[in-house]
């Protein structure tokens, strides 16, 4: 190992790789815009029914699609150009976001438009997220994978502290509709940023028939010990983890009463721990001990949970919110990097679609749960209930399985 690779530099990965560079600032730069949307788009999903169910189902549009189309969209990661492809997708969600602010801004947007827009989006990253993920060991190679993927995820977190802080303070001066706009002007950040890679033409297009080929990554999933086993802790973490986010504007309104200035401060919250917790990824580098990583915070998310819900108190729920960011950017990023470094090459793409449509597809499910039950129970029930459940199959997993604990 080289004293580069040694230090405890988060940043060293982006003096290693020109490519990364650039694609780094132009991501970082447009997730800021992203965050804004999230959460005007959550804000005004309640704003337009007074209902946490629907504001479920606004979520559940965005991603409901990545579901049933990821896989395809892995095919298509495998078979063209992936820089060429999350170009065209990026292209595409530009679109979508200025749909939104003009519906908004005009006074035309429904709760049926909102959910039929953030369909659309839905549709767009299923094809945009598997060949954007694949593309990283294209741009810093496999050994640094994870800190590419790392460093990815704290500019994400970075962008989720700005958003949402920016997005209050636009929501109260201009409107709703103008975080759509910001966000449809951050767009061009990322374009220009994909438009100054060079990368080699290294396309490898999977043999056979398009069904053939999402056969031999199901094979691959299935046989392969740790990802099948990965695959399963990804799964029911999605499902019964992530909807705190959804049901966080409702949460923030009707438990701890809080406005929308509130309700941006906790995402805030969550932000700054999952950047904190992304930059410990990449400042560990090679050192990090990635099941030890795997297990600590696959326990501790739930826990973290359940106390969210039986919080009342605005300071605390951001304290506990912190460590949930924390806990739920370290997990993912570990699974992610262990899934790619474990895909061969020509499967990659197709590798993680699958596991792009467990993480991110699954989620519409736990919110449409977590909707319902919030209907009936409040969200607090919702979240604690759902996280108690995500507590015992985590203990039930790490017990079962040894892969999860040290490797395969």
């Amino acid at each position: 190992m080289s004293a580069r690779d040694s230090s405890i530099n988060p940043f060293r990965i982006l003096e290693k790789s020109k490519n990364f560079r650039i694609f780094f600032a132009g991501q970082t730069t447009s997730l800021i815009g992203t965050w804004m949307q999230q959460v005007a788009q959550g804000w005004l999903a309640l704003q337009l029914s007074n209902d946490a169910f629907l504001v479920g189902v606004v979520a559940a549009a965005g991603t409901l699609p990545i579901l049933v189309l990821s896989l395809p969209g892995g095919l298509v990661a495998d078979r063209f150009r992936r820089l060429r492809v999350v170009a065209i997708a990026q292209s595409l969600l530009l679109a979508e976001a200025i749909l939104l602010w003009w519906f908004t801004w005009s006074g035309h947007m429904t709760i049926n438009w909102l959910i039929a827009i953030a369909l659309l989006g839905g549709i767009i990253s299923a094809f945009e997220i598997p060949a954007r993920q694949s593309l990283f060991v294209e741009l810093v190679g496999k050994d640094h994978v994870l800190d590419a993927i790392a460093l990815n995820s704290s500019g994400f977190n970075l962008a989720r502290i700005a958003g949402p802080s920016l997005a209050a303070i636009v929501i109260a001066r201009f409107g709703l509709s103008w975080c759509f706009g910001i966000n449809a002007i951050s767009y061009l950040a990322v374009l220009l940023s994909l438009a100054l890679i060079r990368l080699p033409h290294l396309t490898v297009a999977p043999a056979g028939r398009p069904l053939h080929a999402l056969g031999e990554a199901f094979t691959h999933v299935r046989t392969h010990r740790l990802t099948s086993v990965l695959m399963r802790v990804v799964a029911v973490y999605s499902l019964l983890g992530i909807p705190v986010l959804t049901l966080l504007p409702v949460l923030a309104r009707d438990v701890l009463g809080l406005g929308a200035g509130g309700y941006g401060a906790l995402m805030t919250c969550v932000g700054v721990g999952a950047l904190l917790g992304a930059l410990s990824i990449a400042a560990a580098g090679q050192r990090l001990h990635r099941h030890r990583a795997l297990m600590v915070t696959s326990l501790a998310f739930p826990a973290l949970l359940v106390l969210v819900s039986l919080s009342r108190a605005e300071v605390f729920t951001g304290l506990l919110l912190f460590g949930v960011g924390a806990c739920m950017v370290v997990n993912s990023a570990v699974i992610n990097g262990m899934l790619q470094a474990a895909a061969p090459d020509a499967l990659r793409g197709r590798v993680i679609s699958i596991y792009v449509a467990v993480y991110i597809g699954t989620n519409p499910i736990g919110s449409f749960v977590s909707g319902a039950i919030a209907r009936l129970y409040g969200s607090a029930w919702a979240i604690g209930g759902m996280a108690a459940l995500m507590g015992m199959f985590g203990i039930w997993a790490i017990r079962r399985y040894p892969e999860l604990r040290h490797g395969a």
